[in-house]
């Protein structure tokens, strides 16, 4: 591996490796660059060779205690020769000592076992069609942020804070709706349009008839009515309502942590996204 360089991406290098991403068929949104990047500038990396990116990861450091491996992609040309490896170590070190989380494709299962990593639970990705009419579920702000973050600690088991607020952020192609009861928030749902259609999460709600509400709410703030949701295997309620309504597996990653495993709440309808978390 003679001449490869492995280095942290700069935002504009995090934009290009999304662009790989979606042609390898996941699909990111519009604007996931600046959110991601967001979460931890530091937490994304690429190997070189000769000035050209030929290799991605990330390693994103949500909290002091967790972190979440995604975006692993090789240039097809430059696959077989250890370099997707070689910058897989490298970027794990970034962790320190942190438990880690992925989201990897079955096949890998073993490759990432090799590395540590325990298996712990499925997503499954469910896409449809949702009513089109928007609802009327009020739009999150920054002043509704305090509640929000309780509840997505509650959900996933751990504080994300510089993640949660890009992601919560109104943005032209990404919004987030709210469930309020007697005055208080009590579930919220995220919408984003992405290179084909939208997809929604996080989906946090007490049941799956309000986290259904909610998906049905925040595809409608986007007019948006083709809709692809990544489901954890405990919110099988809301994946049966999904079904019920016309939607349909695409596929399931296999959820992996190196180090302690989150423990989800049950209000975690569905999570925000593959890459991270």
């Amino acid at each position: 591996m003679s001449g490869v360089i492995f280095r942290t991406a700069q935002l504009p290098e995090l934009a290009q490796v999304l662009d790989w991403a979606a042609q390898e068929g996941w699909n990111p949104g519009l604007e996931d660059a600046a959110a991601f990047h967001a979460a931890d500038p530091d937490g994304f990396f690429v190997a070189t060779i000769g000035g050209q990116t030929v290799a991605a990861i990330s390693v994103v450091n949500h909290c002091d205690s967790f972190a979440f491996l995604g975006l692993y992609l090789c240039h097809p040309e430059f696959r077989g020769q250890g370099i997707g490896f070689a910058l897989w170590r490298h970027a794990l070190n970034h962790a320190g000592q942190r438990n880690i989380g992925l989201d990897g494709v079955p096949a890998q299962e073993a490759n990432y076992a090799r590395s540590g990593f325990v298996f712990s639970g499925r997503t499954l990705r469910l896409s449809g069609q949702v009513a089109p009419e928007p609802l009327d579920y009020p739009i999150a702000s920054s002043s509704d942020y305090p509640e929000l973050e309780k509840l997505d600690i509650a959900a996933n088991g751990m504080s994300r804070p510089r993640f949660l607020r890009a992601w919560l952020e109104n943005q032209p192609t990404r919004k987030t709706v709210l469930l309020r009861k007697g005055g208080a928030v009590c579930g919220f749902a995220t919408a984003r349009i992405c290179r084909q259609g939208c997809k929604i999460g996080p989906v946090v709600a007490t049941n799956a008839e309000d986290a259904y509400r909610l998906a049905c709410a925040a595809a409608g703030g986007l007019q948006q009515d083709r809709v692809v949701i990544d489901i954890p295997d405990a919110a099988a309620s809301f994946a049966a309502l999904l079904r019920q309504n016309g939607f349909t597996n695409d596929f399931s990653t296999a959820r992996m942590f190196r180090g302690s495993a989150l423990q989800s709440g049950a209000t975690l309808q569905a999570v925000a996204s593959l890459e991270l978390g």
